[in-house]
């Protein structure tokens, strides 16, 4: 069994997890919805780590490309998605850097 990178959240990560769940309440009208946002949230922070810890060279480089250490990981819900930035550490270390919904600008 290959060993697994260990995978940590920046505080900037763990704060845009944040803003997303406090977005996802706020439009939230009925109970259902609120559990829904709380799955959402679970389902990107399991996703993510799960995903990173197989195996984070497996996804596209972030930026322009020279920098082969930094990449961006695409974690779809349903029919919209978020992206991850993360930079591969020694050690088998991956550091989430980054989370924004795909059809954000940029990271905040």
């Amino acid at each position: 069994m290959t060993e697994l990178f260990g995978v940590e959240r920046t505080p900037q990560a763990e704060d845009e997890l944040e803003r997303l769940f406090e977005f996802l309440v706020e439009w939230s009208e009925t109970w259902e919805e609120l559990d829904q946002a709380q799955h959402v949230l679970h389902q990107l922070r399991t996703g993510i780590k799960k995903r990173l810890a197989e195996n984070p060279r497996a996804y596209r480089k972030a930026g322009d490309g020279r920098r082969t250490t930094r990449r961006e990981l695409i974690a779809g819900l349903g029919s919209t998605g978020h992206v991850a930035l993360c930079e591969i550490l020694p050690g088998r270390e991956v550091k989430v850097l980054a989370v924004r919904h795909q059809r954000e600008e940029d990271y905040h």
